[in-house]
């Protein structure tokens, strides 16, 4: 209610006399109107929490319990606060569409279509229920076989042995689509020690843990022009394709491999080309125009090509989805290049990617970015950076020009009749000019491979960050013979103001390094890969293992990286300089190639002149550093070694025993009582292998809910794994069917 309105209410006398008597009344309806809009704002927010659509995060919990909703075992231990993280937890511990099904949840229990459901809506993670009974073999009645021909023809298919001729089957033997017989299995499907599968009250929920991010028309790389050899990663290594899942049919439908982020195997290609191939499908291939018409349906084969030995048909194009490589019939190599669309699998929203990206607000009055990418005002990210910067010359100096007429104004306004109409009017200015935008934003997932150094003077912020729903390459090419080709990040000093501050947003930097040097005060890192050993080979093994990702060459510059994968981090700072470098990492990973390699370290195996901030980070190497913050819920796989010791705090993290760091806190493994009750076992270690940084399902529950909230520590905690598993434990022993013995496996 604003102040006008309770103001109207009024009879026209009292506010003609309030009026004559200078507003005193009005201005007391404002104070009271102040408050009674906040409490008709008080009172919407109350109607609103009695519906679980647009009720708060705090109330759904007491909306579950009215309709009977029972909660998992951690959501009692979920903080009360109204930080991030704890709100966060609480959707992952107490899910909002879950507590709003409870009712007809209820009504569909015991079937194996809802199980697969509340696998979505209790832990979002695509799942196919299987039930393991009609799976076993049984011993075939031969007596009623001519009575009931058919009923008699499906146990045979259900007692039959393995047939052979069945390749596709085969492929899916130990799987959740395998429909082979067994035999009966003595310990039970949720045992903890040893599961037995294949048991007459077994039921099982197999879920996918990795998504399918894709890749939208973007270059493939070509290994071998003269013998037409391509893959689709840009980096040139194999590739695992993943399936896009596809809606299912109905609310009764048992997920099959379309409707799941499963890896395609080659016979599933070959028999179901149909559906995995085409525009908006699991993988597409363009040759010349990406935005024309792609390879036809009728073109393209499913092959096998680890040794490169198949050989094309004229006019086919083979493809292999489990390495991830295109061959093309001999003596028709594409001259115009060659685009592909394809889904690749990894575990969270982390490095360069498609996926959303949360922005940050715009600055009031921010102008239109500088356009980067196909169909846009700049072709190469170069000339949008001298665009920028010449329209920043000439900004400066309307700037000055400006700021002189501003003051011989002033001063023609002093000198001018005190209170004239003439004063007036010398005193008076226009508006100053508009600076240029600090955005140059890039669409597309070409590469680019023109950047080679960004030259910042101070007072500028520059963002360089990619458009939503792209993932540029910059691709560091080995231009010269005589210095390293570099990204180089440049601070002149020049100017006025505060040292200058980037942005880098989205990126994917692959062939050399990123080097700062000179006056930068800040450089933020948010959703970038610097790709680990600066280039992969076909095996996903860094080209250059001891390389540094990122160099801070005698810079003062303060680096914050977030949601973002780094190779070795090298501060090149004499400890002699004032202060020392400082850096956040959060929900990031730093990866050395090798836990015995350095990850965090100074030139020549010295300790890094810099203080070390971390939270919620994997790092797989070793750290070397002067001094550290609050480093907390971290997975640190290698030696740390820090320097002084008499501040900073590790905690709820997991290190070896014999680092030498500052005071710790419930840090494994020596919280648990030895390594080999705390083993840290990763899914793959290797970049661009599908589970990368994954927790290996043979962590033990001490590292695997090692993190505060007791979730995974490093790069990967705010998945909150552990709670949604429990979470999904709890209600498979409330809905499963009668009798039977449930339990969840883990297919990714």
């Amino acid at each position: 209610m604003t102040p006008d309105q309770l103001y109207d209410l009024l009879p026209a006398v009292h506010r003609r006399r309030d009026a004559e008597n200078g507003g005193q009344l009005r201005a007391l309806l404002s104070v009271i109107a102040e408050q009674a809009g906040v409490v008709e704002t008080d009172i919407e927010r109350m109607y609103a929490d009695w519906f679980i659509e647009t009720c708060a995060d705090w109330v759904v919990p007491y909306l579950g319990e009215l309709v009977g909703y029972l909660p998992p075992p951690g959501a009692a231990a979920v903080p009360p606060s109204g930080t991030e993280e704890a709100q966060r937890l609480l959707a992952s511990a107490v899910p909002r569409r879950e507590v709003a099904a409870t009712v007809a949840n209820r009504r569909r229990k015991g079937t194996l279509a809802l199980l697969e459901e509340l696998a979505r809506d209790v832990a979002d993670w695509p799942a196919r229920a299987v039930e393991y009974r009609p799976l076993l073999a049984i011993t075939q009645p031969v007596r009623r076989y001519p009575a009931d021909g058919q009923a008699a023809r499906r146990r045979l298919r259900r007692g039959g042995l393995a047939d052979l001729h069945r390749t596709a089957a085969l492929d899916h033997v130990g799987g959740p689509f395998d429909d082979l017989a067994r035999t009966a299995e003595v310990p039970r499907t949720g045992a903890a020690r040893r599961s037995g599968r294949y048991n007459i009250p077994g039921v099982a929920l197999h879920v996918w843990r990795l998504n399918a991010y894709p890749v939208t028309r973007a270059p493939a790389h070509c290994l071998d022009r003269a013998r037409n050899r391509y893959t689709f990663s840009v980096l040139g290594n194999d590739t695992q394709l993943f399936t896009r899942p596809v809606p299912e049919p109905s609310p009764c439908h048992i997920a099959d491999e379309t409707n799941v982020p499963a890896p395609i195997g080659r016979r599933a290609l070959a028999e179901r080309l149909h559906d995995h191939y085409g525009p908006g499908k699991s993988l597409c291939v363009w040759v010349g125009d990406p935005d024309g018409e792609p390879v036809p349906l009728s073109g393209v084969v499913a092959a096998d090509l680890s040794g490169w030995t198949h050989r094309s048909a004229p006019g086919e194009v083979a493809v292999d989805p489990v390495l991830g490589r295109i061959a093309f019939a001999p003596r028709e190599a594409p001259e115009t290049g060659v685009w592909v669309t394809y889904h690749y699998g990894f575990p969270a929203d982390l490095g360069g990617g498609e996926y959303a990206r949360p922005s940050p607000p715009a600055a009031p009055g921010a102008r239109t970015p500088y356009r980067v990418g196909p169909r846009q005002e700049h072709g190469r990210i170069t000339e949008a950076l001298e665009r920028r910067r010449a329209d920043l010359e000439q900004w400066r100096d309307d700037m000055a020009r400006w700021q002189g007429r501003r003051r011989r104004a002033g001063a023609r306004g002093v000198h001018a009749a005190a209170g004239t109409v003439a004063g007036k009017r010398s005193a008076g200015t226009t508006e100053p000019p508009v600076p240029p935008s600090d955005v140059i934003e890039i669409s597309g997932n070409e590469v680019h491979q023109d950047v080679l150094e960004i030259r910042l003077d101070r007072g500028e912020h520059l963002v360089l960050r990619a458009m939503d729903g792209s993932r540029p390459v910059l691709r560091l090419l080995d231009w010269t013979g005589n210095r390293p080709d570099a990204l180089r990040i440049v601070g002149t000093g020049e100017g006025d103001g505060p040292p200058p501050r980037i942005t880098l947003d989205g990126l994917l930097v692959t062939g050399r390094s990123v080097q700062v040097r000179g006056d930068v005060g800040q450089l933020v890192l948010r959703h970038c890969t610097f790709v680990p050993g600066w280039d992969l080979d076909e095996h996903c093994r860094p080209q250059e293992p001891e390389e540094p990702g990122l160099e801070l060459v005698d810079t003062p510059v303060c680096v914050q990286a977030e949601h973002s994968i780094l190779g070795t981090v090298v501060v090149s700072q004499s400890d002699a300089a004032a202060e020392p470098n400082r850096l956040w990492f959060s929900d990031s990973a730093i990866d050395a190639t090798d836990r015995d390699l350095a990850a965090l370290t100074g030139p020549e195996g010295r300790h890094a002149h810099a203080v070390l901030h971390a939270r919620r980070t994997t790092v797989l190497g070793t750290v070397r550093v002067h001094a550290t913050g609050l480093v907390e819920d971290c997975l640190l796989d290698g030696d740390v070694q820090v320097a002084r010791r008499s501040e900073g705090c590790v905690r709820f993290s997991w290190l070896p025993p014999a680092s030498r760091t500052p005071q710790r806190f419930h840090c494994e493994p020596e919280h648990s009582g030895g390594p080999a009750a705390t083993a840290l076992r990763f899914t793959s270690r290797r970049y661009g292998i599908p589970g990368y940084l994954q927790l290996a399902g043979s962590c033990p529950d001490s590292v695997r809910r090692g993190a505060e909230d007791g979730s995974e520590p490093g790069a990967l905690h705010d998945l909150f794994q552990p709670q949604r598993e429990d979470n999904l434990r709890t209600r498979l022993a409330e809905y499963a069917p009668a009798g039977c013995d449930t339990t969840i496996l883990f297919v990714t």
